[in-house]
């Protein structure tokens, strides 16, 4: 068999073909076919989509595998269920994209002889061989039954192999009951934001910049305002999160995305008393607390207030984001919710993968792998640092502490964009701050991801971008 032929209405329509000997689930096939509807125009906001009986028929498939499509581009904020059981397109630009953005990013990839995009871990150095030792460990050794149907939680071996880790490590007060595993911060934060409204939340609140565009398009798609929350050198502004009226916020409060701040302690104590106040929330994205360079290790807010804070992490940053394995800390009262919509959601995230993560924490890889990286990307970082004093001093590098990233801050006059503009020409891949931000102007500044990147391209990168800002000057 080949191509399945699709003859029916709604199966063209919506430009959908089935190879059934790909080897790739049929619902994933299905989703991915309407996500690139949605994301190439195709599809606008608003349009509905045929009822999955219809689409179903059409397709040749049973009526699971459609539902079961539609459930996860719901989760991811692509599609939105009607009352009546209509389902219509809830975004007309893909996550990824940052709303409102003025000035675009230079696309990943894009031809670039060095490119500083950000968010981005070195793949190159993945535990193979030690990953996969845990692997046949969980293949010879798991029980039967763990192969089955699990609850919306995950499976119990990694929710106490992270506790152990994060309480250890970050000083999270977490129990395994109540950990919740879900597919990357991603999905995380959209079955946060179900649950969250379904209790009623009006707005959520975002630190600005931010690159949490997640929760900017999943929040909007549900029905939530969001509002920025000014963010200076000591991480977000905590008077302006008081007025703000908020149900809920989502923080980076050890390394905050892109400024590199820190929450102070009194101002996360402040944070903690507004949550406790209102009844709010405080999602916490602890998205690369593990590599820091020049300062002790800084605590998780979780640990503080487990019954307000929700703790989010993942491994993209520390081992590979193709792996899709984010967990979250719950306050006990949204564990069950949050878990229900995961079922919804995907039945659940791969077994296999959360028992070998669980064995390779298990057995301290985590902690070495950890070990290894920490100098690879202080070396980058270093290299950097010295390249930007060398060619570029008039730059205010700022951030630089920890994490796989470094903005540096541009003299008032120069324009971000031009400069942006002016690099790409060069042949250089780089982010400005201005499309993060959600309210409006601040200083022009520029992100250098250095995480993948050797010493000798970060050198030709900043040269290459020194040139540019003569450029940028001579005009």
């Amino acid at each position: 068999m080949g191509r399945s032929s699709t003859n029916s209405g709604p199966a063209e329509d919506l430009l959908i073909e089935l190879d059934r000997d790909a080897g790739v689930p049929l619902h994933r096939q299905i989703g991915a076919s309407i996500r690139a509807s949605i994301r190439a125009g195709r599809l606008r906001t608003g349009a509905s989509l045929p009822p999955t009986r219809t689409l179903a028929a059409g397709l040749g498939v049973s009526r699971g595998v459609v539902v079961e499509a539609y459930q996860q581009l719901v989760a991811e904020g692509y599609l939105a269920s009607r009352s009546g059981g209509y389902t219509q397109v809830a975004a007309s630009v893909p996550p990824a994209a940052a709303a409102g953005s003025a000035v675009p990013a230079p696309a990943r990839g894009a031809g670039f002889r060095v490119d500083f995009g950000y968010g981005r871990t070195d793949v190159s150095h993945f535990p193979r061989s030690t990953w996969l030792r845990s692997v046949r460990t969980v293949l010879t050794t798991t029980p039967n039954d763990r192969f089955a149907y699990l609850d919306g939680r995950g499976v119990p071996e990694l929710h106490v192999a992270l506790c152990d880790y994060l309480n250890r490590v970050r000083g999270t007060s977490a129990l395994p009951g109540n950990v919740v595993i879900c597919n990357g911060f991603g999905q995380g934060i959209s079955l946060l934001i179900q649950v969250l409204v379904r209790r009623g939340a009006r707005r959520l609140a975002l630190e600005d910049p931010s690159s949490d565009d997640d929760a900017r398009v999943l929040a909007g798609a549900a029905g939530l305002d969001v509002v920025g929350i000014p963010v200076g050198p000591g991480g977000v502004q905590v008077e302006a999160l008081h007025r703000a009226d908020a149900d809920a916020v989502v923080l980076t409060p050890s390394h905050q995305w892109p400024t590199g701040g820190v929450l102070s302690a009194s101002a996360r104590a402040e944070v903690i008393g507004w949550a406790q106040r209102r009844g709010a929330i405080v999602i916490e994205d602890d998205y690369d607390a593990e590599y820091r360079y020049d300062r002790p290790p800084v605590g998780a807010m979780q640990g503080l207030a487990p019954d307000h804070v929700v703790y989010c992490g993942t491994a993209s940053k520390t081992l590979a984001p193709g792996l899709r394995l984010g967990w979250m800390v719950l306050p006990p009262r949204l564990v069950a919710d949050v878990a229900t919509a995961k079922v919804l959601a995907d039945r659940g995230s791969p077994v296999i993968d959360q028992l070998t993560f669980a064995d390779f924490l298990a057995r301290g890889e985590f902690d070495r792998h950890l070990r290894r990286m920490r100098p690879v990307y202080r070396r980058r970082r270093d290299a950097l640092l010295s390249a930007l004093r060398t060619h570029l001093p008039e730059l205010e590098p700022a951030g630089i502490a920890a994490g796989q990233h470094v903005v540096a801050w541009l003299p008032p006059d120069l324009d971000e964009a031009e400069v942006v503009t002016a690099a790409a020409r060069h042949g250089l891949g780089i982010h400005g701050v201005g499309p993060y931000r959600i309210a409006g102007s601040g200083p022009g500044g520029l992100i250098f991801g250095y995480a993948i990147l050797g010493e000798s391209a970060i050198a030709e990168g900043v040269s290459l971008l020194a040139t540019a800002i003569r450029e940028v000057r001579g005009a």
